[in-house]
């Protein structure tokens, strides 16, 4: 952890909600006039999309399974690195993958491909990383060490489910069966080293469907926002001196669960985030900022 050079770790998949917690972050720094420096998990994968689909191949092969939940997939230890040395003197590296052809042309390289390592923008004043592994542990790496504030965005498994199989479906031209192989491929290591992040992160926004989504395979639409609720567990609220109290009073229709969960509507998600995040936040930079000056 660092009081000077705060890292921020959200963690969770693809359309689990990090987009919304980015905006958050994005809207609290424009207020209090901080500089993030952003992190994309998806940039610490081993391989590019062409060598992954071979040393898939290759782990079928030995009746192995292999994917990008697990950590043999993934740079772990090299983003440790980057958390322990952005904590220590505010630089870093990092690169980015190019998910697809308007990316490409925006960085200069082929789609499934990434960019050149190159150095952090210097002055910033927290790293906001947001993947996969942001509260990953193995045996030889523990990222959470380096951080000081973890966060989990985590639909309930059948709705991730129903939001891959749309997106891969309907926006990257996938096979429906390809798709459902990939889910049960990537089974294992989701159990094995993506569930046991939600239990070491500070708080955690599950969303929560109140339609049937029994049956992820055969479901014709996403839930919207207004057909879900969002849990927000809190580990230790102690940490953050959380006023739920407050919380109940500005997010209409809310109510406690239990004595460390708040439950929102759906649609009162980017509000909820910006109201528990903003003060936990302010104190953060103000500690690195008096540091820093000293």
């Amino acid at each position: 952890m660092s009081t000077q050079n705060p890292i921020v770790a959200v963690t969770g998949s693809s359309g689990a909600g990090t987009t919304t917690v980015k905006t958050a972050f994005e809207h609290i720094c424009r207020r209090l006039d901080a500089t993030p420096s952003i992190v994309e998990g998806d940039s610490f994968h081993r391989y590019d999309r062409s060598e992954m689909s071979q040393v898939i191949a290759n782990a079928a092969a030995d009746s192995r399974n292999i994917s990008h939940f697990g950590p043999e997939a993934n740079l772990i230890c090299e983003l440790a690195s980057l958390f322990k040395e952005y904590g220590e003197s505010g630089k870093g590296k990092r690169r980015y993958y190019v998910h697809n052809e308007d990316e490409a042309a925006l960085h200069g390289c082929s789609s499934g491909t990434f960019t050149p390592w190159s150095e952090l923008e210097e002055g910033t004043d927290l790293l906001l990383y947001e993947g996969l592994h942001g509260a990953m542990i193995t045996e030889k790496c523990d990222v959470t060490q380096f951080t000081d504030l973890l966060i989990g965005v985590v639909p309930i498994v059948n709705l991730e489910w129903i939001q891959k199989i749309h997106r891969d479906t309907l926006q990257r031209g996938y096979a429906e069966k390809d798709v459902t192989t990939t889910i049960l491929r990537r089974m294992e290591d989701y159990v094995t080293h993506i569930a046991p992040q939600f239990s070491r992160t500070d708080i955690n926004f599950q969303r929560v469907p109140t339609v049937d989504t029994s049956n992820p395979f055969i479901a014709r639409d996403i839930p919207t926002a207004d057909e879900s609720f969002v849990v927000i567990r809190f580990r230790d609220p102690r940490k953050f001196d959380v006023d739920f109290p407050h919380l109940l009073a500005m997010i209409k229709d809310s109510f406690m669960s239990r004595r460390n969960t708040i439950v929102v509507p759906g649609g009162k998600m980017l509000l909820s985030m910006e109201l528990i995040l903003m003060p936990i936040l302010e104190k953060m930079f103000a500690a690195a900022r008096e540091k820093r000056a000293a």
